[in-house]
């Protein structure tokens, strides 16, 4: 018979577990959506955060709102379609904060874009910003990670790592080679640090307004077994978890917040390609 002592704590058990108070997190695209939801959650867990986007005027107001929640907050403003400055990004980020223990690869994506249009410059582009900026900053990132003794990586990529739609070619493709770079980096990065993944379905973010029409929400919450849309708010709170000790012994996983939709939900209406003969 097993016994417990009265009073005893166990790894994985409490909510001390989903804290965060100590560690410093660098998150790219922190200026608004995903990126600014997930910052402000790890700074509610106890976390000082590095904001990372193109742009500072966004990122004033998110780093404002951490500071009011009592933790520290720096703002660096950066393109990363230049890979070259990722070490300087690091570099920075350690040099106000001291240390670095999370880093979120967050910025990222591609614009819809039907088959026959689809440039291999388009491609390479995509490419560069989802796939090597977030290569080049884990890199550089990673002797911090091991040196912390609770380093984690968390890459935001998306449910069509997986799926099929139509005009999600390069989309996809980018996405698919995120996801499995994070499952190859898990193993590099073993037992010291670990990698994970967030593949979020349709999210409710300011970005996405313009296209929510109230026909394309309705078909997509047909579309979804929860009958909703994601919120930026579930994407964070399962980064916050995925970055805590409560998911100390989870690595290499790509975590799909989708409200348990197993196929696209976006209403694609694309016709079929046309065969003509000259």
């Amino acid at each position: 018979m097993i016994t417990h002592t009265v009073g005893s704590t166990f790894r994985g058990q409490g909510v001390d577990e989903f804290r965060l108070d100590g560690y410093v997190a660098l998150i790219t695209g922190a200026g608004r959506g995903i990126g600014a939801g997930i910052a402000r959650a790890f700074a509610l867990a106890g976390a000082d955060v590095a904001l990372v986007a193109g742009a500072a005027a966004p990122q004033e107001e998110v780093a404002a709102g951490i500071r009011a929640a009592g933790r520290s907050s720096s703002i660096i403003s950066s393109n990363l379609t230049d890979v070259s400055r990722a070490a300087r990004i690091v570099e920075r980020t350690v040099a106000e904060h001291g240390r670095l223990d999370i880093l979120v690869n967050n910025a990222g994506g591609a614009m819809p874009t039907p088959y026959l249009d689809t440039t291999p410059e388009a491609l390479d582009e995509a490419f560069h910003f989802n796939v090597s900026a977030s290569f080049e900053l884990t890199k550089r990132a990673t002797p911090h990670l091991l040196d912390s003794g609770r380093g984690s990586v968390i890459n935001i990529t998306s449910r069509m790592d997986r799926l099929t739609a139509r005009q999600m070619v390069i989309y996809g493709t980018v996405k698919a080679a995120l996801s499995h770079m994070t499952h190859l980096l898990a193993a590099e990065l073993a037992p010291w640090a670990r990698v994970n993944g967030i593949a979020p379905g349709v999210v409710e973010t300011d970005g996405l307004q313009s296209v929510l029409k109230d026909e394309v929400r309705r078909r997509i919450v047909a579309a979804t077994p929860l009958r909703r849309l994601s919120t930026v708010g579930d994407v964070a709170n399962t980064a916050r978890w995925l970055a805590s000790p409560a998911a100390g012994y989870i690595t290499g996983k790509v975590i799909e917040v989708d409200g348990g939709a197993a196929a696209p939900t976006f209403p694609d209406d694309t016709l079929d390609l046309q065969i003509t003969v000259a």
